[in-house]
């Protein structure tokens, strides 16, 4: 596996590619300190299998960052590997295609397990994380172009809070069909309706039905919940996590 890893701070870039590279002798790490590096980077080679991208950059927003990246590379997973864990920024980069959220400030333990888990297609996002920073019940509406977005958040912040994700028992629960989990991998993976139907053979009427049975056995009823939905249920079972990677792709 290679791996892009984007760190504008020389000496928590030398140590993350340091924990990643010994998780398995098999995974190659390229580190680079701003957004243009990465850029050339990823305009040398293809195949990258894997971006975990800081969200502080010197020269760049890490958010427009990943909304680049998913927009030129949609078939490369990122994660996002911050010093915060705030609600407002794991939702955010979820919302904006991210394939998980790993808090730097984790101990070394629970950091190297969390990024092993993307590493193998599984989706980490910090435990607790929407309870700790739950929006007011009636917050006032802001107003201005700026605060579009937070509002937004504020509203996906409510509906994930209302749906039962939470109190799901575990991905053995969820009793999917294998096309439904292939469905689910590919939905997770921010690929729309049209793609994933082309890609499994089908109807596009046949995966609407397919993701709104998958989104009923999540209990939410978007994206951006299913991502953290799933990634709540690995906190719960860690040993059968569910993987983006499909057909047994390392």
């Amino acid at each position: 596996m290679k791996v892009l890893l984007i760190d504008d701070h020389p000496l928590i870039l030398s140590a993350l590619k340091t924990v990643i590279e010994g998780l398995n002798k098999d995974v190659t790490v390229v580190g680079v300190d701003s957004a243009a590096a990465a850029r050339l980077a990823l305009q040398q080679s293809e195949d990258f299998d894997l971006v975990l991208l800081d969200l502080q950059l010197g020269d760049a927003s890490g958010f427009d960052v990943l909304d680049e990246f998913r927009e030129s590379y949609p078939a490369l997973p990122v994660v996002v590997i911050s010093a915060s864990d705030r609600a407002s920024d794991v939702i955010r980069s979820i919302d904006q295609g991210a394939m998980g959220f790993v808090p730097k400030r984790n101990s070394t333990e629970l950091l190297a397990q969390a990024l092993k888990l993307v590493m193998a297609g599984g989706i980490y996002v910090p435990p607790m994380t929407l309870g700790q920073e739950a929006p007011p019940a009636s917050p006032a509406p802001a107003k201005g172009p700026v605060a579009v977005q937070q509002n937004k958040l504020q509203q996906i912040q409510q509906e994930a809070l209302a749906s039962n994700y939470q109190t799901t028992t575990g991905l053995e629960g969820l009793s999917l069909t294998p096309r439904q989990t292939d469905v689910l991998a590919l939905l997770l993976q921010g690929k729309p309706n049209k793609i994933i139907a082309r890609e499994l053979g089908v109807s596009v009427e046949t995966i609407k039905d397919h993701v709104a049975a998958v989104l009923k056995a999540l209990g939410v009823g978007s994206r951006t919940q299913a991502v953290l939905a799933v990634g709540q249920l690995v906190q719960k079972q860690p040993e059968a996590h569910f993987s983006t990677w499909r057909n047994g792709q390392p």
